[in-house]
This record gives C-alpha cells, structure tokens and sequence, in this order.
C-alpha cells in the first residue's frame, strides 16, 4: 500500500509541476558534467544533486561525512577507523569495515576514481562544485558505479594571479589554516598551488589509561597543478596532491547491556567483577570511553594524475592517468573497557592504483552525439592484520565458561595456562590483485529539437587474484569439541566424576569411578582395576563401565543440542585459517557482465524537460579480506580429502565453514524525471524503482565479518531538490528522498547473537524511508560595499533500524546547523558558524560488543560545533 500510494503521489507531484507555467531563471544556470558533458542542470537527464563551492564555504562543510547534511540522498558512515567510511546513495552502498569490498558507490576527483573512500574534501583546495549522480553510472564513469557516483571537480590553474588564505578557530581546541594561490608562470602555462592543516582535540574523553581524547582531528594537504595550452586545440592538465592523517578514532558507547546468556550476568558485569570499566548504558552520550591502549589511525595518500584534452573540431580526444598511493594503518584496544582482553587489534594497508581512461567525444551535430571511451584498473592491495590477546582475557573467558578452562588443560594434556596466555598473537597477510576493463559509450539522437533518445553500453570484465595465510597462536579454538576432543574431554569428567544422563542417550545414568568401584579414582586404583589385581569381575566391569562411558560420550558430543560442551563453541572465536590458495582454492574470480541505459528526454518548453530511463548496473565479486574468511561449505569434502581441513572444521554441521567472496551484484533502476525551472526558482524531481540482486552484505557479529550476498534488495520512491527565491536577498531550498525499501529474498542473514535469520520481506536496516535536507540564507548589501550572510541548515531523517542483526536498536537525525558571515570590499570576509547547534543525540552505526555476548556497542554522532574563520582572497 506504502509504494502504492508513493508512486501515485509522486506522479501526481510530477503532472501538477508540468501543469504550472514556466518562466525564465533569474539567477545563473548551474554547470554540470554529470554525463562527461558540459551541460546545465536542467539539460542533464540524469537525478543528480549539484553542491556549489558556495555552499560548501558558507555550511563549513570540511569532509565527505559533512556533505551529507546538504544531499538528501547521500550518507556516509564512519566505522571502525578513519578509513573504513562506507558512502551510499538512496541507502544503496557497502565497503566499511573490509578492505575486499570495493564501495558500489564510485568516488572521483577531477575524473581520477578513488578505489577506497577516505578522501576528505579539506584535501581539495580551491573547489568548483560536488556532483552526486543517484543510480548506475557505469556506461558513463567506467568503473563500479553500481550505486551512485560522488563525482568531484576542482578549479583549474587559472591564468590571472588569484588566492586566498583563510583561518579559523573552534570549539574542542580546533585550529586550522589553508591557503591557495593561482597563475601564469607563462603566456600558455598556468600553475596552481594549495595546502593546509586542521587540528582538533578529540570530543571522546578515555579514562582507561589507552592515551589521548578519540575523535580528534589532525590533517595535512598538499595539492599543486599544471595547465599547459599551447594551442587553442590542446589542452594538459598535471595534477599532483599528498595527504597526510594522524588520528586517534574512534570512540564508542554502548547503548545494550544483556545478559551473556540465560541466567547469566552482563559482560559489563564480569569486567567490574575483575576490576575492569566500561561506558554504561545508563549514559549512552557521555562521550566517555575507558580503553586501556591507544587507538591510532595513519593514512598517508597521495597520487598524480595527467589529463589530455584535444579538439579536432568535431570531435574531443581525452586521456586520464593516474597513480595513485595509499598507506594506511591502525592498532584499535577493540574491546572498548579498560580490561586487557585485547591487547590490540591492528591493520596494515598498502594500496597501489592505476587507472587510465580514453574517449572520444562529439562536438554537438544536428541529430547524432556521440561519446565511446575505455578504461583500465590495476590495483594491489598488501595486507597485514593481527590481534594480541591481552593478560585479563583468560581470567575473562574462564568466568564465561564456568571456570573449567583449566580441567579442559588437564583433561588434554596442555601445560597450565595454556589456553588463551598473555600475548598469544594471530598474525595474518593478504594480498589481492584486482585488474579490469571496460569498454563504454552512449549515443544521442536527437529526433527532434526537443526529443532526443539515448542508448548507452558497458561491457566490463574483472579479474581478481587474492591470497592470504595466517599464524594463528589460539590453541583453545583448534579444539574439537564435536569430535575426539570433546569425547575425551566428556569421557573423563564422566568417568572421574559422574554425570547426569542426558535423556535419550543412556538410560540409568552413569555413577563416578568411585561410586562403581569403591576406591578415589586414582591413577593407581585406575590401574589396578583395570589390570586385574583387584580380581577378574572388577575388570569385566571397568571394560563395560568404559565403554558405556565413551559410547555416551560420543553420542553426547555428536549432536550439537545436547553437548555439554557446546556452551564453550562461543569462546572459540579464532578457528585456525585455511591458507589459499591451495589444491581446491584457487583464489581467483574472473567476472563480466554487459550494462545498459535506455533513455528518452523531453524539452517541453524552455523552462521545463522531463525524462525517463531504464539503466542497469554491475559490481564484480567482492573478496573478505579479514581473519574471518572462511572455506566454502561445498569444498569441504574436498579440503577433507587433501588433509587442509584444521581440526576444529566439521563439515557435519558446517562449522567455521562460511564464505570467500561474495558473488557479483547487478542493479536496475526505472527512472521518471522532471527538471524545471520558473520565475524565481528551480525543482528537479526523480520517481524510481531501484533492484539490486545479490547485493553484497557484511554484517559484524562480536567476533568477526560475515560476508553474504543478499537475494535481492529493492526500493520504490521519490527524490527531488528545489531551490526557491521568494525575494531577492532570501533563498529557500528544499531536497528530500522518500522511499520504501525492503529485502525481497535474503534467506540465512546473518541475525541477532551470531544466528541465522530470513529477512525476506523485511526492511533493511539503515536506510531511511524519509530523509530531507532544508536552508535558508539571506543576504544583505551595504552601501559600503559590505555584504552579510545568515544561513539556516536542517537536516531530518525517520527513524530507522541502525543495522540488520542488533533488533531494537534505532537511530534518527534532526540536526541543525547555521552560519553569520561578513564579506568586506576589501577581501576580507568574517564567518560565524556551527553544527549541530541544539546538540542532537544519535548514533551513526553499532555493532556486536566483542566477546561480549549481549552487549551492544554504538558510535555516537558528533556533538555540538562551533568557531569561527577568517578569509583574505586577493
């Protein structure tokens, strides 16, 4: 009834903007290159929001994360570490927290696509706009844009000497400086030169004794350019840009304190009972954290990249190249209380890019445009990861099992304190090499002066080649408890002590030694009794006393419901890594696929076109670069046979068996637009109806990722962003995204305390069915020559599920921020600003707490900000 009832009003939105007259647009058109041509927003038949360096300047944006507060469509998530920032569109996006998971939303500066999505937009000094395209772009953009591209174009070096530096000052000690400065160093070369650094104390207070404040900010740039036209037919651009981030992220809460179990008592309350803190639920926004190590995040990026443009009249050459470095690490006290039940958990990342892109364009024609192009991506990705279990873990995990870490020793012949010591290190390398193609094009006809209909194709082919080992110290999660362990471990505590029937199994019981023989059980009366010396029947019966024994105890241990043993499955979080490649796993994916868009656009008048499309998309197959990629089920009889399958994997019941890679994703969007523009004001709007198959899910579970392919996800819905001057100094602007989206098929996702769930059917988790963004900003000019501004920003989401295996747990946003600026004739301008201004609680994602069953912890939203900045342009 939900889509229903949208899709028929937003039709009706659509016939009644149609209705209303159309008049000319007072303001200046907006330029956008959103289909790799120079066009107007209201020429482009594609749903793209458009931020201008305007807007960026005034709303203080200083980072991707900000500019979803402007886009309605557009949400960033910051997970784990600085790095790990998951960016989605229509709340269709993934890569977060694993470095195997390309993003399905495409992020490029100036053409370069950024493979990984930590670029900070501080980075880019001197920038034009920020274009954000809704659905797939991939007969346009080349490269995995199967959800969306973030598309970024910075001002070239200009020919007449122009700059600015600027300064600023806030709230939590925050300090910053950037400059930029542009001209001609000769009669056809123009340079540019921009840079600068931010600093901010973290807003996460750490009493633990793990170091500073979390959540600081501490940031370097550095960007220079190269413009060479030496005819008016060519054209060279070199860009070169360095990065450099030292950061202490990122703070956690918790909003959930269950029990372990049944019956059982909260984590938090086992860490109090061994002197150790937490954040508490009681006080979900204390901005308070009790890490007992630090939590350090290093990126250091940088690229350079060569773009060649030439013009032979009726028709456009060009060349994008580009390389690109990123170098990023951190060590994390991932169990978030001041316990040493993690040393650290700590990631190394070397990430080597090359692209290139060709095309050729026309140069307009009466009835036929045309665009067909190229690209090449070669990556490599290194990486070392590990974690150091600390000195409490064991005092943690024998309280969790009840205190028998030390009889299983016993029982198995370890040395004392050998399960889960001080130190015991899991140590793992990775290595993928990811190389692709893709060839694309689109075609325009125009078949009449206002009717043009496109057709546009790209066939991309993705061949990954991953490998990755482990040296693992866990001996506790290499043990059998389904198997000869768990027999042994049962048979003895059986056979010394007795136990009580388990009923179905053994009918009567079993007594202990000492109830069956009379005697302490002994080494020595063990012997005795079953060598004889205590007389013949005696040892008749030790033979069938043993043998009931084991016979129960294999039964026992055989069915996971009614192991004793298998409270202590859950302690065995670290199984031992199956090495790949190897004789079954070849450690290779090779996919392709062919995309399409199919498009038909309508001038109606001067003012007001509309369209419709019908686009496909594709993403290849995504590999889990963590400790927790697992065999296939389906080889592990083959693993068996070849003696690569560790002890601790039953192919019975699919124990520690899960996934390698997750299957490519494809999409498809029907799409029906409007772009108007009237007397005082423009609105674009979008219906769609999106469908994404095989979608690539990873989901945390307190102990590790789960990487799935979900059936199919889909949303119906409608966005738009208008834009309205009621009189000349007010601008008003409105952008919203509302939408139904829902789980059309994911069968066996990953649920609530490590289970397996349907969620076919259901909503997905965290994408919202309303999100919307307003602003006002009114203007005012002195007869001076000085000008002012006082601009209004709002920012609202619904409530909504934060992520699909914690039930409960919502999360909205109501955020406002605002901003007072004076410009001075002499070129100087003044800038009040702040965010989130009434301090609106919330969180951005939550995940499982680590080893602690029950516990629920989140990342809350960053509080109030405030300062001011300072800027001379000249």
């Amino acid at each position: 009834m939900f889509k229903k009832s949208l899709l028929i009003s937003g039709a009706t939105l659509l016939a009644t903007t149609i209705a209303a007259p159309a008049y000319a647009q007072v303001d200046d058109e907006i330029i956008v290159t959103a289909t790799k041509r120079t066009q107007t927003l209201q020429e482009t038949p594609v749903a793209v929001t458009v931020t201008s360096s305007d807007t960026i300047e005034k709303a203080q944006i200083l980072d991707v994360k900000d500019l979803q507060s402007v886009v309605p469509t557009f949400r960033v998530s910051q997970l784990q570490n600085t790095a790990n920032t998951t960016l989605t569109i229509r709340g269709f996006g993934n890569g977060g927290n694993n470095y195997g998971i390309e993003p399905a939303v495409g992020l490029f500066i100036d053409g370069v696509y950024r493979s990984r999505a930590a670029a900070q937009i501080s980075d880019l000094p001197a920038l034009e706009r920020v274009e954000v395209l809704s659905g797939p772009q991939s007969t346009l953009f080349g490269k995995n844009a199967s959800a969306g591209v973030v598309s970024i174009v910075t001002e070239k070096p200009q020919f007449e000497t122009q700059g600015y530096v600027e300064g600023g000052y806030g709230n939590y000690n925050q300090n910053y400086a950037k400059g930029y400065i542009t001209g001609a160093v000769a009669e056809n070369v123009a340079v540019s030169l921009g840079g600068g650094y931010q600093k901010r104390d973290g807003y996460f207070d750490n009493t633990g004794g793990g170091g500073d404040e979390l959540n600081n900010v501490d940031r370097f740039n550095l960007r220079g350019q190269i413009l060479w036209e030496p005819t008016d037919a060519l054209s060279v651009r070199l860009i070169g840009d360095l990065s450099d981030l030292s950061e202490n992220c990122c703070g956690t809460g918790v909003a959930i304190e269950g029990p372990l179990g049944a019956g059982q008592p909260t984590a938090g309350q086992v860490i109090a009972s061994l002197g150790g803190q937490q954040p508490s639920a009681n006080n979900q926004f204390s901005y308070q954290t009790f890490t007992n190590s630090e939590t350090l995040n290093q990126i250091t990026d940088s690229g350079f990249s060569g773009q060649i443009d030439y013009d032979f009249g009726n028709m456009t050459l060009t060349s994008i190249t580009a390389i690109r470095k990123t170098d990023s690490s951190f060590v994390s006290d991932s169990d978030f209380n001041s316990l040493d039940l993690l040393a650290d958990t700590n990631q190394e990342n070397i990430l080597d890019t090359f692209t290139q892109e060709i095309r050729l364009s026309s140069n307009g024609g009466n009835r036929l445009e045309w665009m067909i192009g190229g690209y090449y991506f070669d990556e490599t990705i290194e990486q070392e990861s590990g974690l150091i279990y600390g000195e409490d873990l064991r005092s943690y995990l024998d309280i969790l099992s009840g205190g028998q870490l030390g009889g299983i020793e016993q029982i198995l012949g370890f040395a004392p304190g050998t399960f889960f010591a001080d130190e015991t290190a899991i140590i793992e390398n990775s290595r993928q090499e990811d190389k692709a193609y893709s060839a694309f094009g689109t075609l325009d006809f125009n078949v009449t002066d206002r009717l043009t209909l496109t057709v546009g194709g790209n066939y991309t082919n993705d061949e990954k080649n991953v490998s990755a080992s482990a040296v693992n110290g866990d001996v506790f999660s290499n043990l059998d408890f389904q198997g000869a362990d768990g027999v042994q471990v049962v048979s003895t505590t059986v056979f010394l002590n007795g136990q009580a029937p388990i009923p179905g199994v053994l009918p009567g019981g079993i007594p202990s030694f000492m109830a069956a023989f009379g005697l302490p059980p002994t080494p020595e009366n063990i012997n005795l009794i079953a060598s004889g010396g205590a007389g013949m029947a005696a040892q008749a019966a030790f033979g069938q006393y043993n043998a009931g024994v084991q016979a129960f105890s294999q039964a026992a241990v055989s069915n996971p419901a009614t192991n004793p043993l298998a409270p202590l499955f859950a302690l065995q979080f670290q199984p031992q890594f199956v090495d790949f490649p190897n004789s079954v796993e070849e450690g290779r994916t090779q996919d392709d696929d062919f995309t399409y868009t199919l498009k038909a656009a309508y001038e109606v008048s001067d003012n007001l076109n509309v369209y419709g499309s019908y686009a496909t998309g594709f993403k290849a197959s995504s590999w889990n670069l963590t400790r927790d990629s697992r065999p296939f089920i389906e080889d592990a009889a083959a693993l068996q046979a070849a003696g690569l399958l560790p002890n601790n994997y039953v192919p019975s019941t699919g124990r520690n068996f899960g996934t390698r890679f997750s299957n490519p994703e494809t999409v498809e969007v029907f799409e029906i637009g409007l772009k108007a523009r009237f007397e005082r004001g423009a609105i674009n709007i979008a219906l769609f109806d999106q469908t994404v198959d095989n979608f690539q899910s990873t989901i945390f579970q307190g102990t590790g990722f789960v990487l799935a392919n979900a059936g199919a996800q889909s949303t119906q819905g409608i966005e738009f962003d208008s834009t309205f001057t009621p009189f000349d100094p007010l601008t008003l602007t409105l952008g919203a995204v509302i939408q139904d989206p829902v789980y059309d098929s994911f069968v066996g996702a990953p649920g609530p305390n490590g289970t397996t769930v349907d969620l076919s059917g259901e909503k997905p988790a965290g994408i919202n069915e309303i999100a919307l963004t307003a602003s006002a900003t009114y203007t005012h000019q002195f007869e001076n020559g000085m000008s002012a501004y006082i601009r209004g920003n709002y920012q609202y989401e619904d409530e909504v599920q934060i992520v699909d295996n914690i039930a409960g747990l919502t999360r909205d946003t109501q955020l406002f921020n605002g901003s007072l600026g004076f410009d001075f004739d002499n070129g100087v301008e003044l800038r009040f600003w702040g965010r989130n201004l009434f301090n609106h609680e919330t969180y951005t994602s939550a995940f499982p707490g680590v080893v602690q069953a029950g516990t629920v912890n989140t990342y809350p939203n960053q509080p109030r900000t405030y300062g001011v900045a300072a800027r001379y342009s000249f």
